[in-house]
């Protein structure tokens, strides 16, 4: 069963085409890498399939729920942005409580999630902290259980380990790969491409607001000719042609692409 279905999903900004008749079929319990140089429409993309932006045109649906739907999609799915949704004069705790509040979870088996949560990412000792003191790192792990606390059917993820220590970083690709082997369906945007190497069951890569590849990550680095190693970023590089300016920068962690 699919996840995820888009069909032409198009998104115009008056003269600018965002996003061109994308058309998605994602299936359940799948980690989808979603890769684009900046400005290629993946944040529009993620919004419009989080319902926080509305498209022109085309349609969409996550969990056989219309993406038009915002009431009936928001139980569906979590959603994780680069600017992380959190109150600064909030603890972890007040937080997290907070937002199962709104969604009107039970507290008891909530409460314990949380914490299952805090211990899994190594925040417990800082959940009564407020987070306006939180690194960033600490951010966004607060960020990510605040998206996957309710247990959704899909997950939207944009750099999740932004701001991560290489341990936390590893742990969440951890935590994100078993979600997905439970059933979940995680979409994630990052820049570190040897994240989605790892973890990804299906790359897509947009490129001017059109879907240009998508495959597994090893189908896509054996597209890859310039390479003697062949890599996702080589495929990158090759399928989008503005790529000899997309590198951000390069550590430890691996390679950035500029996001869009």
């Amino acid at each position: 069963m699919s996840a995820i279905d888009t069909t032409d999903l198009t998104k115009r900004y008056e003269t600018t085409l965002a996003v061109d008749e994308l058309s998605l079929t994602i299936p359940e319990g799948t980690v989808y890498g979603f890769l684009g140089p900046n400005g290629a429409g993946k944040t529009t993309t993620m919004r419009m399939l989080t319902g926080l932006t509305r498209p022109t045109s085309g349609t969409g649906s996550i969990a056989d729920v219309s993406i038009m739907d915002r009431d009936d999609l928001r139980p569906q799915i979590g959603y994780l942005p680069e600017e992380p949704p959190l109150y600064e004069q909030a603890t972890a705790n007040e937080q997290l409580e907070y937002a199962a509040g709104l969604r009107d979870l039970p507290e008891e088996s909530t409460r314990q999630r949380i914490d299952e949560l805090l211990d899994a990412l190594n925040l417990t000792a800082d959940a009564s902290t407020r987070i306006a003191d939180y690194s960033k790192g600490m951010k966004q792990k607060t960020a990510y259980i605040q998206a996957v606390l309710h247990e959704p059917d899909v997950v939207f993820l944009d750099e999740p380990t932004s701001g991560l220590d290489p341990r936390a970083a590893r742990t969440l690709r951890e935590m994100i790969r078993d979600l997905a082997d439970a059933g979940t369906t995680i979409f994630l945007s990052t820049h570190i491409l040897p994240v989605v190497e790892e973890v990804a069951d299906t790359v897509g890569i947009l490129y001017d607001g059109s879907l240009v590849a998508e495959d597994t990550p090893e189908e896509l680095t054996q597209r890859a000719e310039t390479s003697q190693t062949g890599t996702l970023e080589d495929a990158f590089l090759e399928l989008t042609t503005d790529g000899s300016d997309a590198i951000d920068s390069a550590d430890d962690t691996g390679v950035e692409v500029t996001n869009g």
